[in-house]
């Protein structure tokens, strides 16, 4: 057996563990060694591989940026901004039919703009939006549809995780790629706006007939209240992005004074007990080392895969057989939507950037925008069945359990169409994500 013939069957071999059950870093380190190991026809070899792999690959002071921007976004999930963003935004778009709808939207992007994770925008909008929505007529499939839908704006607006991890594998600039998820991201939110504004007028039976009566306390908050209720959610994304953006603090250092302004306005609003912070913490630990641990085996696959001369052999094939680039992006794309269906957005990542990176970068493909291409596309995943996290989360957080998964699935699909046209628009005008960065 060749050393490309090895390397193709465990592309194989990985598909096949994880319909089998097999959690994907195990699958991608127990391939890579048995890779190894029949490439080189060493065990000692393939072992210390796998060894040096481990103390690599997260060695790096970039990789702090993981577990303070998860700390970050997690203590501002506790702190109660969600629900004074939605506030805010239901004071702000009242008077317009679908204006609740548009209010989570808005409330999704301010608060992704200081998470990074989208499980937590579906999870706090869960308990914050759909039980005011379906309290003042609007259906139950539609408010679950909306809050799945903007959910995935958490990992799109910078500062967002799966840009974070890109910008780690690709070696990209994580500040570049914060700024060219903005574009991407108002335009993802402006779309889904419109959605609902063509939805609330053409088909009012679906998204319900908004009871007026019912929201006295929003209409009645004043503009001084609201900009005050504003104010902390706007002071930390300008402490961090801004930070980034001016060139005062690298990825890193933002992650930390983000996760300390985080801690402060948590303590300043009183959400932080002694319990909800060990929560936190230890929240923060499972998440960062879940991700830390796919890095390792990600970085693992990859030096196999170049070990094997697959990458290589793929490159080659792809340039005899005349493809341009669009074409390869396409069934790149494909592959992606459809892995999206199956896997968590984490694992899409590390499995295909490694594999695609070398052909995209012997294509002299801007990294920046392909990243974004990349996220986008993962994300769709995040509300597509059977896996579909985000859709999970919010059935799982709902207080009423009357709503069932496939109302939620189904909320959701309208958001699917406007996110892959979406992709299509920064596909053919890579402008969209590459004009803020200079």
């Amino acid at each position: 057996m060749t050393d490309i013939q090895i390397g193709l069957l465990s592309i194989f071999g990985i598909l096949f563990l994880i319909y089998a059950g097999m959690h994907v870093s195990v699958a991608l380190m127990l391939l890579s060694l048995v890779g190894t190991w029949l490439i080189r026809g060493n065990w000692t070899v393939a072992t210390k591989l796998l060894a040096l792999a481990a103390s690599d690959s997260i060695s790096g002071y970039i990789f702090g940026v993981v577990p303070l921007f998860v700390l970050m976004g997690l203590l501002i999930s506790v702190s109660g901004i969600g629900k004074d963003t939605f506030d805010v935004a239901n004071r702000l778009f009242r008077g317009i039919r679908g204006g609740l709808g548009i209010s989570t939207v808005a409330a999704n992007a301010i608060f992704a703009a200081v998470t990074g994770i989208s499980i937590a925008s579906a999870a706090v909008f869960t308990k914050v939006a759909v039980p005011e929505m379906i309290r003042l007529g609007h259906r139950p499939r539609f408010a679950v549809g909306v809050v799945t839908g903007s959910s995935v704006l958490g990992m799109l607006i910078p500062p967002s995780l799966l840009l974070i991890l890109f910008g780690v594998l690709t070696e990209t600039s994580i500040g570049d790629l914060f700024k060219a998820g903005i574009l991407p991201g108002i335009l993802l939110s402006v779309a889904y706006c419109a959605l609902i504004l063509v939805m609330a007028w053409r088909f009012p039976d679906y998204v319900g007939r908004i009871d007026t009566r019912g929201a006295e306390a929003v209409a009645q908050m004043t503009v001084a209240q609201a900009l005050w209720k504003l104010t902390p959610v706007a002071l930390l994304v300008a402490l961090v992005l801004g930070g980034i953006y001016a060139g005062w603090f690298t990825p890193t250092e933002s992650g930390a004074v983000g996760a300390l302004g985080a801690l402060l306005l948590a303590l300043g609003k009183r959400q932080l007990s002694r319990a909800r912070l060990w929560q936190v913490l230890t929240e923060t630990g499972h998440v960062t080392v879940a991700i830390l641990f796919l890095l390792i085996a990600a970085n693992i696959y990859g030096r196999m895969l170049a070990l094997s001369g697959i990458t290589g052999f793929i490159a080659s094939w792809i340039t005899a057989s005349g493809m341009g680039l669009y074409a390869i992006l396409a069934i790149y794309l494909v592959i992606v939507l459809l892995m999206g269906t199956i896997l968590d957005s984490t694992s899409i990542m590390m499995i295909t950037v490694p594999l695609i990176y070398p052909i995209m970068h012997d294509l002299g493909v801007n990294f920046v925008w392909f990243g974004l291409v990349t996220v986008i596309a993962i994300e769709v995943g995040l509300i597509t069945p059977p896996l579909g996290i985000a859709a999970y989360v919010v059935k799982s957080t709902l207080d009423d359990q009357s709503i069932t998964l496939n109302d939620v699935f189904a909320g959701a699909f309208p958001y699917v169409l406007i996110m892959i046209a979406v992709l299509v628009l920064v596909v053919v005008f890579p402008g969209i994500s590459l004009v803020l960065v200079r």
